[in-house]
């Protein structure tokens, strides 16, 4: 009888043998070189992509500089000169002393988009507001598409595809017209939370930086978030970093990414307590009804759906 050992194969068979491994190896090698190109390309696109990003990132916080500082130049030209060409800043006050010159725009006027933002608005209408955190890599415009609240999730601000996306603002969110110190008349006064959503990058980019905010002594360091609107400029001090996640649509549970307007205090206050108890570490920051809330949310890896969330109170 004909044992299976290599020892009792023919030539013919060992040849066959030979040939099948051969052509094994040969597929496999083509597998593992088509594997290697198409992931040289996706890491060379994700590289592509956040050069892109930080280019236009950069180009537009040089646009709001430069507006910035064109807008108090005319304010202080504004307030140099008067009706019969006398300085301003020198006429003498109702006192005898001299009179102080006009503040440079702050608060805007009302309606009017702040200058600062006026260059960046005119490149895209899609911008609703700009997120600033001191030393933080996070200091980018914020996307809000109410037709398509993902449109913007892998798209860079000028609507090209691009993995690293942008900041979105959740489209149920009303980001509000005007200024508080107008009692936004005339315009629309933002809702009582106001989510924005981002990608949490490896290298950082967008929210990759946001989980940091897991470690107490990181919050309490970086505790001041800005937020403003097109219409005017906010500050908001953190209350609560928390791990969670996108459960079902049946599951009875406290779900933050659903809350935006508190209709009443009971409404209000079941936000409030549930981010309070959720939260890693007490912020030494409370709210009570009436107060406004920012809420900034990336994916977490902690959990199926993860999630990683800010929130913080409105201060100014």
């Amino acid at each position: 009888m004909r044992r299976d050992n290599s020892d009792y194969l023919t030539e013919a068979d060992k040849r066959r043998k030979g040939f099948h491994l051969d052509i094994i190896r040969d597929i496999l090698t083509v597998i593992t070189g088509v594997c290697l190109f198409v992931g040289s390309l996706i890491i060379g696109k994700h590289i592509y992509d956040g050069r892109v990003t930080n280019d236009q990132m950069e180009d537009l916080r040089a646009l709001i500089a430069e507006d910035e500082a064109k807008s108090k130049i005319e304010a202080t030209d504004a307030a140099v000169v008067n009706g019969n060409g006398q300085d301003e800043d020198k006429r003498p006050d109702e006192t005898g002393g001299v009179a102080a010159s006009p503040a440079v725009e702050e608060e805007g006027d009302g309606l009017s988009i702040l200058s600062k933002y006026r260059g960046v608005y005119e490149k895209n209408s899609d911008v609703c507001g700009w997120l600033y955190i001191e030393g933080t890599v996070i200091n980018y415009p914020v996307m809000q598409t109410p037709s398509d609240e993902e449109y913007y999730m892998h798209r860079d601000f000028y609507g090209r595809n691009n993995a690293d996306g942008c900041l979105v603002m959740d489209t149920d969110s009303v980001v509000g017209v005007g200024n508080r110190s107008h009692n936004y008349e005339g315009g629309t006064a933002p809702s009582t939370n106001l989510i924005i959503h981002g990608h949490h990058l490896i290298k950082s980019a967008m929210f990759g930086d946001l989980v940091d905010y897991r470690s107490e002594e990181y919050g309490k360091a970086h505790s001041k978030i800005c937020f403003d609107s097109l219409y005017e400029k906010r500050e908001y001090e953190l209350i609560a970093a928390f791990d969670t996640r996108v459960y079902n649509k049946d599951d009875q549970v406290f779900k933050y990414y659903n809350f935006f307007n508190a209709e009443n205090e009971e409404e209000f206050n079941y936000f409030y307590n549930n981010i309070k108890k959720m939260s890693a570490y007490d912020t030494g920051v409370t709210a009570e009804f009436g107060d406004e809330f920012l809420t900034l949310s990336t994916c977490a890896y902690q959990a199926a759906n993860g999630r990683f969330v800010v929130v913080a109170k409105r201060v100014k």
